[in-house]
């Protein structure tokens, strides 16, 4: 997307609607800019009228204009700053909710595919800069614009010629700041990638803490996060850099014009064409002049980082998703909840190869039934489709002989729980964990979901009972409790059907027993899809099938299975073996 169209994007869908603000900002700029002139402009009658004619009135009266001249400024430019960084900060929430409105409606495959770092530092830095962009950068362009052109009448209103020279200063200031803006933005996207990577190293610390603890690699991890550290600082440092490169550029040109000022002034009042008091008052007018000049000759480069942000957060917030709502769709007319997958073919990325091929099953209503296999045969793919969490390349998955790609996602969605492997509770109490599956539940429902999933054994010891709070991912809990929790959620949402990621985690036998109980009681009279790992779970199933590199090689009950399936046979041993 090329500048200029960034601009008028984020002018529409931004800016616009806090226009007034900025006009009452700019109200406020033009305060300010009339009060800076207005005290260069006070030095001559004040040298003239107190200095030079020694006049009684004025010696009062002058000092109390600059007093409430300067006091006006002050205050003008304070509530300038106030009203922009308020709408800034709207802006700010703008964008950061339709970047987390767009991840949390994205689709798995997108989320999968960057590290959780980086959409953290998206949301963080990149939004920072686009945000520094509208406040900043508008509040700078209107004041110092509006004080430099206030300025500049003093100096043609105190002597003609020397304000055409000072006005050289300008554009030779602005050549000198261009190249430095193409600069600032090409080191700003490099910087925001070693913020993100930065961001997702410290999330897998935290994640991994124990781990770490566990093999000792504490010094390992000090060299690791030195050597991340570094690479933002140099980013950070370049960035410092080229900010401040525009400084001694300023500088020698400020100190060459006003050298030349000088020169020329005194030759001037030496031949009588200007007068000592015009010459200070248009020296004040040109030193006050350089902080506006410097600042917009640098004004390009938060221009430039706010577009190199941009550029990096539009594509999320326009991000059109694959698996999304169409048009007309129908709502699911549940009636036994059998599945059929018809041919299908699935591939995580276009350029890999299939996960799947040519997969048929038949899951009927109101049974269980479950997938065998190697790990990496594609069992969790096939889970994974039929909550169209992906979708498949190619054949059809039907729900009651309706092709769950014609209906509502959220009408398909509504009818399936799911209970994974990879438990994934909130930071927040219990009662919220279990509710999460249906927020208007009565306290009542909570507590039966919670009995029949073995989980209130564990609640009524804890001090605050329901009320507790979990920590992140259920920390304060362990892997047996945190499994109770997710199947009272999927008991609580009363979903027709089941999809269960079976725990592989060693559990004692109580445990164990308790959370088969649970899980019996989750799938009774419903259509279940286990992903079985344990060998009571495949010996109550109606239907087993066995996966190998994604491919269906056997199907039938177990007692079938046994004669007909090595690979079946072997898992059955070694369930055998372990038990």
């Amino acid at each position: 997307m090329k500048d200029k169209l960034i601009l008028k994007r984020l002018y529409k869908d931004y800016t616009k609607k806090f226009l007034p603000n900025i006009l009452l900002s700019v109200f406020f700029s033009v305060l300010v800019a009339a009060s800076t002139a207005s005290i260069a402009w006070l030095l001559d009658p004040a040298i003239k009228k107190i200095f030079i004619e020694k006049d009684q009135t004025l010696i009062f009266l002058i000092p109390i204009a600059i007093i409430i001249a300067f006091s006006l400024k002050g205050v003008s430019l304070y509530f300038a700053k106030i009203i922009l960084i308020k709408a800034g900060q709207e802006i700010t929430k703008i964008l950061q909710f339709r970047v987390m409105k767009s991840l949390i409606t994205a689709d798995t495959e997108i989320i999968d595919k960057k590290h959780s770092g980086k959409f953290i530092s998206h949301l963080t830095f990149d939004i920072g800069m686009i945000t520094k962009l509208v406040s900043t950068v508008i509040l700078n362009l209107t004041k110092d614009s509006l004080t430099l052109i206030g300025l500049l009448i003093v100096m043609f209103y105190q002597n003609w010629k020397l304000a055409l020279f000072a006005i050289i200063m300008i554009p030779l200031a602005t050549i000198a700041a261009r190249s430095l803006g193409k600069r600032i933005g090409k080191v700003t996207v490099e910087a925001a990638d070693r913020t993100g990577e930065l961001t997702s190293y410290l999330l897998e610390i935290f994640k991994n803490h124990k781990i770490i603890k566990i093999f000792q690699k504490e010094n390992y991890e000090f060299d690791r996060t030195e050597k991340f550290i570094n690479k933002l600082k140099e980013k950070t440092i370049k960035i410092e850099t080229v900010l401040v490169r525009a400084s001694p550029i300023m500088e020698a040109l400020t100190g060459i014009m006003i050298a030349l000022l000088i020169y020329f002034s005194g030759k001037l009042i030496l031949n009588e064409q200007l007068d000592i008091n015009n010459f200070f008052s248009f020296l004040a007018a040109m030193m006050l002049a350089y902080q506006p000049v410097r600042s917009l000759a640098t004004l390009n480069m938060g221009l430039n980082q706010g577009l190199a942000a941009a550029k990096r957060i539009l594509p999320i917030i326009d991000n059109e998703n694959k698996i999304k709502e169409i048009e007309n769709s129908r709502k699911l007319n549940l009636k036994n909840g059998e599945i059929e997958f018809k041919n299908i073919y699935f591939k995580y990325n276009e350029d890999e190869n299939d996960v799947l091929k040519n997969v048929d099953i038949l899951i009927k209503g109101g049974e269980m039934t479950s997938l065998v296999g190697h790990s990496g045969a594609g069992k969790s793919s096939i889970m994974n489709l039929i909550p169209r969490l992906y979708d498949k390349t190619s054949g059809d998955i039907l729900i009651d002989k309706q092709s769950i790609y014609d209906l509502g996602i959220n009408s398909l969605r509504s009818n399936i729980s799911l209970v994974t492997q990879d438990i994934t509770l909130f930071d927040d109490t219990i009662k919220n964990n279990i509710s999460y599956a249906k927020m208007d539940a009565t306290n009542d429902e909570i507590y039966e979901a919670a009995r029949l999933s073995h989980s209130e054994d564990f609640i009524s010891k804890l001090p605050n009972k329901y009320e507790t709070l979990i920590g992140e991912n259920g920390v304060r809990l362990s892997g047996g409790e945190k499994q109770r929790i997710s199947i009272a959620r999927a008991i609580l949402k009363k979903s027709k059907i089941i999809l269960l990621d079976e725990a592989t985690s060693s559990l004692d036998a109580e445990t164990e027993t308790k959370i088969q109980e649970a899980i019996n009681l989750l799938t009774k009279n419903r259509t279940a899809l286990v992903i079985a790992h344990r060998l009571s779970t495949v010996m109550n199933s109606n239907k087993i099938y066995v996966l190998e590199r994604g491919k269906v090689v056997a199907e039938g009950a177990h007692g079938d299975l046994l004669n007909k399936s090595d690979i079946y046979k072997n898992f059955y041993e070694k369930q055998l073996r372990k038990n």
